[in-house]
């Protein structure tokens, strides 16, 4: 039996689909009050509906550690999926209530209910980006005054998991770069459609890396199910300029080119109206000074351990954004 964390979310729904296509017997995590819509519309759009109504969900908390202890027993395998994305200021204490002392709390009760191993799911933004060449594996986190919140809450999520493995549990982690992949089309990196549909104007000269959520799902899975133990891999399909990806989604969605050029001045500025937009609306700022300069960085990742290891082919870029553009038009009918 594999317990999941995280399904509700973008990669976790594509995770328990993966299971679920796979006829895994798993657990799948949510909070008392949590949504499925995300999940329900992922299986739909797989034509996986069936599926989806057989999802043996359980109620708890991260946060919740007598909850942990009743529901991961029985099983064996742990996917740990659950965590929140977020640059913005006003999210500091969320993010280290969810990615840090959640996944402490996930391990602890992984070593002593009979866990055997654990893949989790961390991000590229653990991962030094200081580097001009190709970043991999072994460009190991730094603590900076320029690394976002979001980042050391993920940097510490992962030495709750190495801790884990020094107390002997078997891990795998992976590292994904930007996810592209349907679901709520309003929130994390799938917000890229509605923005660049709705008329993205803006453009960087920055680039960074891209994966389609499938292949995250896929090599999570088949990470979990090797003898890999103890490491952890970049998963990023291809390196883009951030001009490059806008420009063919916008292309996909019948859209208009960004055309204007962000400049390190309105990178300032932007930033900054965000901020007091967001002072006045109380909502979370679409651009963070974080966000912003990220966006005018050129990051470069390496895939090749990842595929040298388990053989793997990512999903072409150009089928995944036409695959999820299509999908996002047919929500807007």
């Amino acid at each position: 039996m594999i317990f999941v964390t995280g399904g509700t979310g973008l990669v976790g729904s594509h995770v328990l689909l993966n299971l679920a296509s796979k006829s895994k017997k798993f657990k799948a995590l949510k909070r008392r009050h949590s949504s499925l819509d995300v999940c329900k519309r992922v299986f739909s759009y797989y034509k996986a509906d069936d599926l989806f109504i057989k999802i043996n969900w359980v109620d708890g908390d991260l946060n919740d550690i007598s909850s942990l202890q009743e529901l991961m027993q029985g099983c064996t395998l742990l996917l740990h999926c659950a965590g929140l994305v977020s640059f913005s200021p006003f999210d500091v204490k969320r993010l280290k209530k969810v990615n840090i002392e959640g996944t402490a709390n996930v391990m602890n009760i992984a070593l002593t209910s009979g866990i055997e191993k654990v893949g989790y799911i961390s991000s590229i933004a653990t991962l030094n980006q200081e580097s001009t060449s190709l970043i991999d594996e072994e460009c190991h986190f730094k603590l900076t005054k320029t690394a976002s919140s979001y980042a050391y809450s993920k940097y510490y999520a992962e030495q709750e998991v190495w801790r884990a493995s020094a107390e002997g549990l078997d891990v795998v982690i992976i590292n994904p770069s930007v996810v592209l992949g349907p679901g709520d089309w309003t929130r994390g990196s799938s917000q890229i459609f509605e923005k660049i549909y709705k008329g993205l104007k803006f453009y960087t000269n920055g680039s960074t890396g891209y994966v389609d959520v499938s292949d995250v799902a896929e090599t999570l899975i088949q990470l979990l199910f090797s003898n890999v133990k103890n490491e952890r891999f970049i998963v990023s399909g291809t390196n883009l300029k951030y001009r490059d990806c806008f420009d063919r989604i916008a292309l996909a969605l019948g859209k208009q080119k960004a055309t204007i050029k962000i400049t390190p001045f309105l990178k300032e500025v932007a930033w900054r109206v965000e901020a007091i937009k967001s002072f006045f609306t109380g909502k979370n700022p679409l651009i963070t000074k974080e966000t912003s300069r990220s966006a005018m960085s050129t990051k470069m990742f390496s895939n090749a351990k990842i595929k040298k290891t388990l053989g793997f082919q990512f999903t072409d870029i150009d089928i995944t954004i036409n695959k999820y553009a299509n999908w996002f038009l047919s929500d807007q009918v």
